[in-house]
């Protein structure tokens, strides 16, 4: 009888190393639901309806919570293509596009921590009341939360997406199934 010596060589178990660390990021990045699929388009570029005042910066995802200024306004509307439709959104004073997501429930914010990563949230610093540049038929306020004080629309803690790299895209809608364009109407 012929034995085998069955061993594993280096290069297998780099190969199977790399196999399990992707499979890991991707199961972490669906928890949070921050997929790269969407049902949206983006590359568009918006049309302001209204001039930039103060503001903040949202990066793309280092994992540090970005925080708006106290001062100006941190909301304008934009008109961008949403699902292949063109919709008046919100965003920040960026260009942004801002989204909510379904199944936050304030005060426990489901997207914090490596979510905010990749879900960067609108935060001011301050104890100012949020603005936006424009009317809005919906009411700006502050929740104090896991994020910090996170601007809300109607109650809904709103988020910018990292895959959104210029002022007008909405890459980040329909994400998971739980994360959406914010629009002026949203109830």
């Amino acid at each position: 009888m012929i034995q085998r010596n069955l061993s594993i060589s280096n290069g297998s178990r780099r190969a199977w190393c790399t196999v399990l660390m992707v499979a890991t990021l991707v199961l972490f990045l669906a928890a949070c639901g921050s997929n790269t699929s969407s049902s949206g388009s983006g590359g568009t570029t918006p049309t302001s309806s209204s001039s930039v005042y103060g503001g903040g910066r949202y990066g793309g995802g280092g994992g540090t919570t970005p925080t708006a200024s106290s001062t100006g306004s941190l909301i304008k509307t934009a008109t961008a293509t949403v699902s292949g439709k063109s919709e008046i959104i919100l965003s920040n004073t960026q260009g942004l596009t801002l989204y909510y997501r379904t199944s936050d429930a304030p005060p426990s914010t489901v997207c914090s921590g490596g979510c905010a990563g990749a879900w960067p949230p609108l935060v001011m610093s301050g104890s100012n009341s949020p603005t936006s540049a424009t009317s809005l038929s919906g009411k700006l306020t502050i929740v104090s939360d896991a994020n910090g004080n996170q601007v809300e629309y109607n109650g809904h803690p709103l988020y910018t997406y990292s895959g959104d790299t210029g002022p007008g895209q909405t890459t980040g809608e329909g994400v998971g199934g739980v994360w959406h364009v914010c629009t002026p109407s949203l109830a």
